[in-house]
């Protein structure tokens, strides 16, 4: 007889032992038998067996890792990923995510704000502040619409958002433009940059604000390094997009949200980035 709750209940499958699955999917995480129900188990593991995500770690394809608490956004971002050939691993609280990300962090995590136990903002916070999982980029997924929420997120050091409800498309965009930004090797020419009381390693992802380091996320790195190569000069939010993240489709007011965010980090030199009016942005030239 099993011992674990939950089993006696599930169903039996010729293509697959679901039961044997979930058993195994428990003992992987960890998890003590009452935390995890066989539902919370079809969400968090897709039916995979466990073996068989072991097996996929190795391969060349990203794994993200996807945690909403809503059913039908779960399924269908997880449908367009694997469709896209990512491999997808869900959770529905984040107890459970954060569980996954310790285990084996994932490439990147997309992120709902609006969570039963923890909140997005609180999983954000707790993975930043740990040095082995403070480098997974993390796209946030929400029904808030606030520019203090995403404002609130992106400080945390999210990489990107995404309101919902949201396009498919947009989203895979957005997916592939941050994976593809964090492989991306640093430019032939990526040498440190010093200009008013700021100093940019390109090399290290280090910025120095009169001396002390300031943390920042990789879109606010890419457009302070943009905006100080060629103080004076004026980018459109365009142009801002196009570099900072490659030809995802988003919004102009994805990029003024990144400005606001950047300016209170490298105060009190926020201000030498300028706001040209209809237009973009410029570094201040040196007096």
């Amino acid at each position: 007889m099993d011992s674990h709750p939950h089993v006696s209940s599930l169903p039996a499958t010729p293509a697959s032992d679901l039961r044997l699955h979930y058993l195994e999917f428990a003992r992987y995480l960890q998890i003590p038998n009452a935390k995890l129900t066989y539902e919370c188990y079809k969400a968090v593991s897709g039916r995979m067996a466990v073996a068989q995500m072991v097996k996929e770690h190795r391969m060349s394809k990203e794994r993200i890792l996807v945690v909403d608490d809503e059913e039908d956004i779960l399924k269908l971002i997880e449908y367009n990923l694997q469709k896209s050939g990512y491999r997808v691993i869900c959770a529905i609280n984040g107890e459970t995510a954060l569980r996954i990300v310790r285990l084996n962090a994932p490439d990147l995590i997309l992120l709902d704000l609006m969570l039963p136990d923890l909140d997005g903002l609180e999983i954000t916070r707790t993975l930043k502040a740990d040095e082995k999982t403070r480098d997974v980029p993390i796209i946030m997924i929400t029904a808030k619409g606030s520019e203090a929420d995403v404002v609130a997120g992106l400080e945390l050091g999210a990489d990107d958002y995404v309101v919902k409800p949201f396009s498919p498309r947009v989203l895979l965009a957005r997916v592939r433009a941050i994976l593809r930004r964090n492989q991306a090797t640093p430019d032939e020419d990526a040498k440190p940059l010093a200009i008013h009381d700021l100093v940019i390693n390109p090399g290290r992802h280090e910025v120095l604000v009169r001396g002390k380091a300031v943390e920042l996320t990789h879109t606010e790195f890419v457009i302070l390094q943009m905006l100080a190569r060629r103080p004076g000069w004026v980018f459109t939010r365009q142009q801002i997009i196009d570099t900072a993240r490659g030809s995802a489709p988003v919004t102009d007011r994805s990029v003024d949200v990144h400005i606001v965010g950047l300016r209170k980090k490298i105060a009190p030199c926020g201000e030498c980035i300028e706001t040209v009016r209809g237009v973009g942005y410029r570094m201040k030239e040196p007096a």
